[in-house]
């Protein structure tokens, strides 16, 4: 096998994972319909028993997933509204798309999601909510709880990103100041049957983490989100309002969200239509049949992006000095989402960053490929999904003038990539679960 081959198998197989991750064939592998039978994800419901079908979701691929709901059923939709990312839109005619802010949520999001709210508690007990929920939906659907603004609950969000607070901590909080996240949207539409169609963006598929869980129980109260602010020392600096929900949270004074079991979630059903491991397992398929001997590491790999491309890199040389862990050709799969610690002023993104500190690593090994790429589509604040590289591409780009690690300790793995005609690049896919990373050798 050349390089030049098994970078053309690398982005078949990278393919071959963004189609099986592509929203709208996510939501109909699991939804069909026959006649007044609607199936999701083996549980039946006898669509005469209600009287109206609303789609009511967020995120940033539930335009497309919106898009297929109107396939399976039609005019049987009464109507319904979404909160999607400016641009990432779909051509629909029973559902309303509304545009709004990503990843900093704004008026109009609020807007959106007040509307949404207002839809769901109108709904009455013969009444069908489809949500289709996917990544982005956190910061798309944003309904602060009074009387906490907009602006105050970002100043809260922002506070916790600086201190180190983890996404579930964070989450908790957030939950505690919204009136739509941690299971209340499926609250607010109770008596109405709620299903849930999710496009997972997270490491684990945690329900309650993506999208910040609107119809997923919520386990944490408001005594652990004030005791989160205060862990981490900034209890006293978030705003007066959101100090003053939590703690008559805290005190009684405020119901809580709704938890494992709760009444206001027993006709919600929440399905994973998409996910990481999905893609992944998708990819792994197309290798076997392109020959591969492939082995899957995780979908789980998350940390310092530039620590997990040099243990990637470590397999690769371990392949061809024992063929362990797998003989060649070895297709060595991984998923998750690394983050990328900001040293340098460059361009790039995680993605990218990872193929250029593997292809440091892997300089001078024969038959060696690796391919890092989003399912978005996008990689940092670039046009590219991510990158290839393989044993020669240092060499490559010395001969360009081109300094790899120069390029690395600037953080400038788009400007590195691209003279070498090596970025991948996909366009705006309208999906997110997240990233595959692929080694090959050959």
């Amino acid at each position: 096998m050349t390089e030049a081959q098994l970078r053309r198998h690398a982005l078949s197989i990278f393919r071959a994972g963004l189609k099986a991750a592509d929203p709208r064939q996510a939501v109909l592998r699991h939804v069909a319909r026959e006649g007044e039978t609607l199936e999701v994800a083996g549980r039946r419901y006898r669509l005469e028993h209600y009287e109206r079908i609303l789609v009511l979701g967020a995120g940033k691929a539930s335009a497309a997933m919106a898009k297929a709901l109107e396939r399976a059923l039609g005019r049987r939709i009464s109507g319904g509204l979404v909160n999607v990312k400016y641009g990432h839109t779909a051509s629909l005619k029973r559902v309303e798309l509304n545009e709004c802010g990503h990843p900093v949520p704004d008026e109009s999001g609020v807007e959106g999601a007040r509307r949404i709210a207002a839809m769901a508690a109108g709904a009455g007990e013969r009444d069908l909510i489809l949500c289709p929920i996917s990544g982005g939906g956190s910061a798309l659907m944003p309904l602060p709880a009074e009387p906490v603004t907009l602006d105050e609950k970002q100043e809260t969000t922002r506070l916790l990103l600086a201190c180190g607070a983890t996404i579930h901590e964070i989450n908790a909080v957030r939950k505690h100041i919204s009136a739509i996240k941690g299971g209340q949207l499926s609250r607010l539409a109770w008596p109405a049957r709620v299903i849930a169609l999710i496009l997972s963006d997270v490491i684990g598929d945690d329900l309650d983490v993506i999208a910040s869980g609107p119809t997923a129980p919520d386990a944490s109260t408001f005594a652990d989100a004030i005791r989160i602010l205060q862990r981490y020392g900034i209890y006293s600096r978030i705003p007066a309002s959101v100090r003053g929900r939590l703690e008559r949270g805290a005190g009684g004074e405020i119901a809580e969200t709704p938890k494992p079991g709760a009444r206001e979630l027993s006709r919600t059903q929440n399905v994973i239509v998409g996910s990481n491991r999905m893609a992944a397992e998708a990819a792994l398929e197309r290798a076997r049949g392109l020959g591969y001997r492939t082995l899957l590491l995780s979908t789980f790999i998350e940390g310092e992006t530039r620590d997990i491309a040099r243990m990637h890199a470590a397999i690769a040389r371990e392949i061809h000095a024992s063929g362990r862990p797998v003989k060649p050709p070895a297709c060595i799969l991984s998923g998750g989402e690394t983050t990328v610690t900001l040293k340098g002023r460059g361009l790039g993104g995680r993605n990218q960053e990872f193929v250029l500190a593997a292809a440091l690593a892997i300089a001078g090994l024969p038959r060696t490929v690796v391919l890092s790429a989003g399912t978005d589509g996008t990689d940092g604040p670039t046009d590219a999904a991510g990158a290839v590289a393989d044993g020669r591409t240092v060499e490559r780009a010395r001969k360009l003038g081109l300094d790899a690690q120069a390029h690395l300790d600037e953080n400038d793995s788009y400007r590195f990539f691209d003279p070498l005609g090596d970025l991948v690049k996909t366009g705006p896919t309208n999906t997110n679960v997240m990233d595959l990373r692929i080694l090959l050798v050959g």
